[in-house]
């Protein structure tokens, strides 16, 4: 099973919101996932990124791979380097 660290858009038309979830790769980007992590709302100024830290990191320890946004969104926090 190949497990990703991807967003899930959310929201309205033209007003995006994104969950950050653990999910397997073969489901839809909306589809079904195993874990939630945090969010990412580009709307407002700065941008508002919450993720936690400890569940990323131990999805990452155990294979997950992040997509470059959520990459970028994890350097951007701290979380990793």
């Amino acid at each position: 099973m190949a497990v990703k660290i991807r967003l899930r858009r959310m929201g309205a038309k033209k007003a995006p919101f994104y969950r950050v979830v653990v999910a397997d790769s073969r489901f839809p980007r909306d589809g079904r996932f195993i874990e939630e992590i945090g969010y990412y709302n580009p709307l407002t100024n700065p941008a508002e990124i919450k993720i936690d830290g400890e569940k990323a990191k131990k999805w990452i320890s155990n294979g997950a791979q992040p997509t470059d946004t959520v990459k970028a969104l994890l350097k951007k926090s701290g979380i990793t380097e």
